[in-house]
């Protein structure tokens, strides 16, 4: 993601926290899009899932990130998300792809239709929270995406700490 949409998200994430401190909103420096959160497995499948999907043409796109959303259990919210406004069709094809060599490599199918989304922040309270009215996100140019990044997230009181296992180039 460009520096000035990064910046942005930056402030916009500031902005909400302000509001709503009934969630822990996440560090501008771990926004990211999921394409498959794949658990706790040794380093060697994700290795092997990585060189196949490395192997193939997935074509780099275009994103544009859209409007505010939630996910809910019942009338309270769990998590605060940015949709997209362009690039969810091509995103949604490369985390079909995904996931179909990591079923390839034993891991189970994904079983949740896929939402493109990017997590800003998800409730303290496990059963939710209510939501305040929240800033509106800003217009932000569009980017090309042309990497998928392999994560290994390390999870400490603070919050995930995202480390970089591999790089694939999308175009």
């Amino acid at each position: 993601m460009p520096v000035a949409q990064r910046e942005a998200l930056a402030r916009l994430v500031a902005d909400c926290a302000e509001v709503a401190p009934a969630f822990r909103w996440t560090p501008a420096a771990n926004l990211h899009l999921t394409v498959r959160f794949i658990g706790s497995v040794e380093r060697s499948l994700v290795d092997g899932i990585a060189s196949r999907l490395a192997s193939r043409s997935l074509g780099a796109f275009d994103l544009e990130l859209g409007d505010l959303g939630t996910f809910k259990r019942g009338r309270l919210v769990r998590v605060v998300w940015l949709g997209l406004r362009a690039g969810a069709d091509d995103l949604r094809r490369l985390a079909a792809e995904v996931d179909a060599e990591c079923s390839s490599a034993g891991l189970e199918a994904e079983k949740r239709a896929f939402q493109a989304h990017m997590t800003l922040a998800r409730a303290r309270a496990r059963e939710g929270a209510e939501l305040p009215p929240l800033p509106q996100p800003p217009r932000l140019e569009r980017w090309r995406a042309g990497e998928l990044v392999l994560y290994a997230s390390h999870l400490s009181p603070k919050g995930a700490v995202y480390e970089p296992l591999q790089v694939l180039d999308l175009d």
